[in-house]
């Protein structure tokens, strides 16, 4: 067998970092979640966590999270049995709970678009499992023992906070035998107040060296196991040691696999970097990815898309158009002011609901004085004479009479995400476009 040259190892190392960041960075997302205080105390697995309130700018756990929905989030632990979710009827209201494996793709949305929003009983089983279910419960099956609900109920305001919260609170989570025994499901004691963890996920695996990466890697995908089609990538990378379960790298080649990481992570940054900005033929310079939450083998998708969001929808769920740049491709900047124009009858194409969100250079929400992140259809907007909407987004107030559709940015540059739930056809296929963001002085 010819040695690994150094080059080479690089090379493959570069390429498992890509190949491996979603499920990685999935983990320490799950830690961090984990150990955050909920109530007094840590929620364990297989519980949900309702988040009572729009986040703030103090929020950094997520990237790119939204403020236009309440979250119900809960990691499912597979390993050992199934986990029946029960969901109340919704009253109308929409809603979407989406299921992601540990690699970030979308297994399953149970809601108001594919279950409807009567009463529902879903048993989630993990990879291997073949046992049988009760009548009356649908089977979701998970690829990976480590799944990810990231559920998101429509709230129209701090208003309807009480309602979504009943809604919330009728969600359910059991472990299929204390479900089938009808027995109580066991609840883990709180450990006390969390401790919390300073540094937000993406940080703390790019603090990882090659060694801590791909270790940490190796042990999980004893649970969480790579994809048939994933077969000939797990082969290049057992050149340099990594396969399931363990990370074993020939002698001498520590240095080749640092530096391999810190190319994917470059390679990486690169492309988020290049998102943002007016990408070449692309209207009105916004980015849009009808691809997410599916990504078959294309790690490099995979990997920038959970690097900017991880947690996407599937695109008949949601779409995100999303810009730096104003109509002439220059970067979004708090310096300067601008104005989102959309002529009449052609305001987002959403079955749900719309909203637009300011975020900060670092992909969070900024402070600003109305502690206001998004606007939408769901805010009372004030729409022109001819049925146009204008919304102004710069960091000073645009005035009292043009405040209801103020969008405020931070001074430093910023980007936008335009959040559009249970997308119309015109979004889908391409023949609705949002408008390009005018910079007006």
């Amino acid at each position: 067998m010819t040695a690994l040259t150094p080059a080479t190892a690089r090379t493959v190392a570069a390429e498992a970092f890509v190949f491996g960041y979603p499920l990685v960075l999935t983990d320490v997302t799950r830690a961090v979640s984990m150990a955050m205080p909920q109530g007094g105390g840590r929620v364990p697995a297989n519980e949900f966590a309702h988040l009572r309130e729009f986040p703030d700018a103090s929020f950094t756990g997520v990237v790119s999270p939204n403020a236009d929905t309440l979250y119900s989030v809960a990691w499912l632990d597979l390993a050992t049995e199934p986990v029946v979710l029960g969901v109340p009827a919704s009253g109308g209201r929409y809603y979407l709970l989406p299921m992601l494996s540990g690699w970030s793709d979308v297994f399953a949305a149970p809601g108001t678009r594919t279950t409807g929003n009567d009463p529902g009983t879903f048993a989630v089983t993990g990879p291997g499992w073949l046992g049988g279910l009760p009548a009356g419960v649908q089977q979701i099956r998970s690829p990976t023992s480590m799944a990810w609900v990231i559920g998101r109920t429509e709230t129209r305001g701090k208003a309807d906070y009480a309602d979504v919260h009943r809604f919330q609170d009728g969600f359910s989570l059991r472990p299929l035998s204390a479900w089938a025994s009808q027995r109580p499901a066991a609840r883990e004691v709180p450990a006390g107040p969390g401790t919390g963890i300073a540094a937000p996920p993406p940080d703390q695996v790019e603090a990882m060296d090659a060694a801590t990466f791909f270790s940490r890697l190796a042990r999980l995908l004893e649970t969480n196991p790579p994809a048939a089609a994933d077969a000939p990538a797990m082969r290049r990378f057992a050149a340099i040691g990594l396969t399931v379960g363990a990370f074993q790298p020939g002698p001498g080649l520590a240095s080749a696999l640092d530096a391999g990481v810190q190319d994917a992570r470059a390679q990486l940054k690169a492309q988020l970097k290049a998102t943002r900005r007016q990408p070449p033929g692309l209207a009105n310079g916004w980015t849009i990815d009808r691809g997410l939450g599916r990504y078959g083998t294309n790690y490099q998708q995979r990997a920038s898309v959970a690097l900017f969001g991880l947690g996407a929808n599937l695109p008949e769920d949601a779409l995100y158009p999303h810009t730096a740049a104003d109509s002439g491709g220059r970067r979004l900047t708090g310096a300067h002011r601008y104005v989102l124009h959309f002529p009449p009858g052609q305001t987002p194409p959403a079955r749900a609901f719309w909203s637009l969100t300011m975020y900060n250079e670092h992909q969070y929400f900024a402070a600003n004085p109305l502690g206001r992140y998004a606007l939408g259809d769901r805010d009372p907007l004030a729409f022109n004479r001819d049925g146009s909407l204008d919304l102004w987004l710069q960091h000073n107030s645009p005035g009292r009479r043009a405040e209801p559709n103020w969008l405020p940015a931070p001074a430093g540059q910023f980007s936008l995400i335009l959040r559009i739930y249970w997308p119309k056809r015109g979004l889908l296929d391409g023949t609705w476009a949002a408008p390009a963001v005018q910079r007006v002085s």
